[in-house]
């Protein structure tokens, strides 16, 4: 039960190698589509989706509340693909949402301006011009996603068990290098660790979004983690009480576990 994250420059043939990877392995291939309907099943509004679609937020879009509702739909619709076992999970972040889970294996995808540029000019014959514009938009709009949804930098190397350059190899050769990686680090007790830590990752965010979706409490930047038996709560409030409603609903729903707070008390914290 591997995981596979594959974070891709646009016409870096991130579908592509999805696709003859899951052939490859017999594996299933969660499409960026896949996890965008899923995302919309679950409660966020369809005609917001271009807001946050794999691009840094403009500046309402970008507030605490807004911010939040999407993130806790795309974690959760993540989640819920890594769960099944056997995938393959292209952007959004996924890698960022799985990086410590242990049967995670984690790849970059990436071509020379060059290359990119004669693939768009074929694919939707445009000039030069476009192709370069497309190239400038769509990367700053990943990495911008990235850094305000992960606060990570998506060209960070070491952020990926391999970054490759389909440039130069083919869509299939890429295919297999990972499929050679997957095979080689994954192993069954890492698969089986791997297993608990989606199950672990799955219960916390669901109690996180019948906090925010369903008990609205004001409770901004919320997440959550389980440790060994603790379920750990964070985020910034300006009100004790409100962070105390949160663990005594927590407590309800996991009695199995014993609930901290590390939600942070700012008293002049204003949200929007």
């Amino acid at each position: 039960m591997a995981v596979i994250t594959l974070s891709r420059q646009v016409a870096a043939w991130g579908d592509e190698v999805a696709q003859s990877l899951a052939q490859q392995i017999g594996y299933k291939f969660v499409s960026r589509k896949d996890i965008e309907k899923r995302i919309v099943e679950l409660g966020f509004p369809e005609s917001k989706m271009p807001k946050y679609d794999e691009r840094k937020p403009g500046f309402f879009a970008s507030l605490a509340k807004n911010r939040d509702e999407y993130l806790n739909y795309v974690q959760m619709a993540i989640l819920e693909a890594a769960s099944l076992g056997n995938v393959i999970i292209i952007g959004r972040g996924a890698f960022a949402v799985l990086e410590d889970l242990p049967n995670n294996v984690s790849v970059r995808l990436v071509a020379d301006e060059k290359t990119r540029i004669e693939r768009l000019k074929k694919e939707f014959s445009w000039d030069d011009k476009q192709a370069k514009q497309r190239i400038a938009e769509s990367d700053q709009n990943r990495a911008g996603f990235h850094q305000s949804f992960y606060n990570v930098d998506i060209d960070n190397s070491s952020l990926y068990h391999a970054v490759l350059n389909t440039g130069y190899v083919s869509i299939e050769k890429t295919a297999a290098i990972i499929a050679d990686i997957v095979k080689e680090t994954v192993t069954a007790e890492l698969e089986e660790e791997g297993k608990k830590k989606i199950q672990e990752k799955l219960t916390a965010q669901r109690v996180i979004n019948k906090l925010y979706f369903e008990k609205k409490l004001n409770i901004e930047f919320m997440h959550a983690r389980i440790e060994k038996n603790e379920f750990i709560l964070y985020g910034v409030s300006d009100s004790p009480a409100i962070v105390q409603q949160a663990l005594h609903f927590i407590k309800e729903e996991l009695p199995e576990y014993e609930v901290k707070s590390a939600v942070s008390i700012v008293q002049d914290f204003k949200t929007y």
